[in-house]
């Protein structure tokens, strides 16, 4: 089980350093007004996407490993567990998210100001301190 958490979590660093950087290159791609640089947050926004996705697929696969091969008896009636897949589900919906914007942009569809992008770039905070909270307190 070991190796299953370390992958887990190791998926989990990479999926999340996408969430925070990729609404970080929309801010400064919203505010870009010259067409290399706007060329260039495009090829950026995309690779990062797919490193987030990376991310995110190996995150949900160890995720269901250690929920179903190991935890879910113990863990299936505790309400922290719950809170906790809440969350995910909401990072989810987030990284979907993200990926519709990457999509905005490169299609030149970005209608949304650099100052929206800055409270966008903040959505992946609180759901990071809920899960954490909820795998090392265990508070319910």
């Amino acid at each position: 089980m070991p190796w299953i958490v370390s992958f887990h979590v190791i998926f989990m660093v990479t999926w999340f350093a996408g969430l925070f950087y990729l609404p970080r290159l929309f801010v400064y791609h919203a505010d870009c007004k010259d067409a290399p640089g706007n060329e260039r947050f495009k090829v950026m926004e995309r690779k990062l996407y797919v490193m987030t996705n990376i991310g995110f697929i190996g995150t949900v696969v160890f995720g269901l490993i250690l929920v179903f091969a190991y935890a879910w008896s113990a863990y299936a009636m505790t309400g922290w567990f719950w809170t906790k897949m809440v969350m995910v589900i909401i990072l989810i919906a987030f990284n979907f998210y993200c990926g519709k914007l990457v999509k905005d942009f490169r299609e030149e569809r970005n209608i949304r100001s650099h100052k929206f992008y800055r409270l966008v770039n903040e959505i992946p905070v609180l759901p990071l301190v809920v899960i954490i909270i909820c795998v090392v307190v265990k508070p319910f």
